[in-house]
């Protein structure tokens, strides 16, 4: 069971430090909860990798698991970003479905 992840994603410029942040669309399910209808597990559905680059270049590779809440929220800086650079993140959840998006730094 894969869901469709979304990111959100805000790049800005201040002084020489980009401050980045990103707000995720996901369920980030554990598989240890059970369906209240059915009783059933709910199978795990959760972002596995995670890889921000800024011009090409990777500045972090993150692994995560099911214990990660639902709809994650991150931020990072980073110094050597130019207004106009673009920022990526790309993930790939626990099934293998991957998925990416990209903004302009302001």
């Amino acid at each position: 069971m894969s869901t469709e992840t979304k990111a959100k994603i805000r790049a800005k410029l201040k002084g020489d430090e980009v401050t980045v942040k990103v707000l995720m669309t996901h369920p980030m399910e554990t598989g240890l909860r059970k369906d209240k209808e059915s009783g059933k597990t709910i199978p795990a559905d959760f972002i596995q990798t995670m890889v921000c680059e800024s011009n090409g270049k990777k500045l972090v590779n993150c692994s995560f698991s099911g214990s990660v809440s639902k709809n994650p929220y991150l931020s990072l800086k980073f110094k050597g970003g130019k207004k106009g650079d673009e920022f990526k993140l790309s993930w790939t959840d626990n099934s293998g479905v991957s998925g990416s998006e990209s903004t302009k730094i302001r």
